[in-house]
């Protein structure tokens, strides 16, 4: 059996659409049946399991390590959750409240940390604003991909615009020495941006999305650009979810849902995604940044996305593998 067979009959409705979609092809709009079949599975209702009366995702902090509406929002994006859902509606709401918040508005010159952390507000260090752009880019794809955009939306983008380092990416290291961007920081804005300027044909965004490439591009999605060498040992390893962590995975998806993925940059990334290939045709999850429990508590997650394993196929690892690979025209 392929292993795109096997993807297909995976009892995960979610693993069905993303084989059919990102491997085969399919076009969505055919799978809406499919689609319900993920809205009540086991993984969406654990993921909604707290769904207030309010609409509102629980714990009330949206942003609570990994149960918060920030981090189950772009999950349900990633796996293929019906678009336009109005019961989500509350929960967008709750995440645009959150990241639009009057102090992202407020800027202020700090010359140390420690000043950084004396106001509210976002510091300013030698002209760039130190901000965790992940938050605002993460809640801005979300939202794209479940398609409950309002006039509110648009506001992270501006954000995320003005908030852009002069070598194309993003960093909230508040280290008055840090002068390049960070690689959690950049990559979904980066994807963020580039959705945005293709559903809404802007082309400032397109442009910053495309400025924002060049942070791995130049250092092939894991190397040092100077020294070489692998900048974290965990850009090498494969993981699911990221949440706002990076590997070489997401970032090579990235780059593919950003119509970059043949640059000759980046060769060797995919070379050694190539090679953790299994016997079964699959990709493991090597580490992880959860434990699945229902206790509320950081780092804990509803949902066990398959634990780790270097010698069992991970199927939310292996369907994104094919995809960049498929992208990339090293497989058909």
């Amino acid at each position: 059996m392929s292993i795109e067979d096997q993807l297909l009959e995976s009892p995960e409705p979610a693993i069905q659409w993303k084989t059919r979609v990102y491997v085969l092809g399919e076009n969505p709009i055919k799978l809406r049946a499919l689609q319900k079949k993920i809205k009540t599975s086991e993984t969406v209702q654990r993921l909604l399991c707290e769904l207030g009366k309010s609409g509102v995702v629980y714990p009330p902090q949206a942003y609570a390590k990994w149960q918060g509406a920030h981090w189950i929002m772009a999950v349900l994006a990633d796996i293929g959750y019906p678009t336009g859902d109005k019961s989500l509606k509350p929960v967008r709401d709750q995440l645009q409240e959150t990241w639009l918040q009057q102090n992202f508005y407020t800027d202020f010159e700090a010359t140390s940390k420690v000043e950084a952390y004396k106001q509210q507000g976002v510091p300013v260090m030698q002209g760039r604003h130190r901000r965790c752009a992940s938050q605002q880019s993460n809640a801005l794809w979300a939202i794209l991909k479940l398609d409950l955009v309002n006039d509110e939306t648009h506001k992270l983008v501006e954000r995320l615009l003005y908030w852009q380092w002069p070598d194309g990416g993003w960093n909230c290291d508040k280290n008055p020495a840090a002068i390049h961007s960070s690689f959690m920081e950049s990559i979904l804005p980066m994807r963020a941006l580039a959705l945005y300027g293709k559903e809404f044909s802007n082309d400032k965004a397109t442009a910053a999305s495309k400025r924002a490439s060049e942070i791995f591009l130049k250092r092939e999605m894991y190397l040092g650009q100077r020294s070489g060498c692998v900048m974290r040992s965990e850009f090498t390893s494969l993981h699911y979810p990221l949440y706002w962590h990076y590997d070489i995975l997401h970032g090579l998806k990235v780059i593919a849902e950003s119509c970059l993925i043949h640059d000759k940059r980046c060769t060797r990334a995919l070379d050694l995604l190539e090679g953790k290939q299994l016997p079964d045709g699959g990709w493991p999850a090597e580490k992880k940044y959860y434990k699945c429990t229902d206790e509320v508590a950081p780092g804990n997650d509803y949902v066990d996305w398959g634990g780790t394993s270097k010698k069992k196929m991970n199927p939310w690892i292996t369907v994104d593998a094919l995809y960049v690979l498929k992208q990339a025209g090293r497989i058909t």
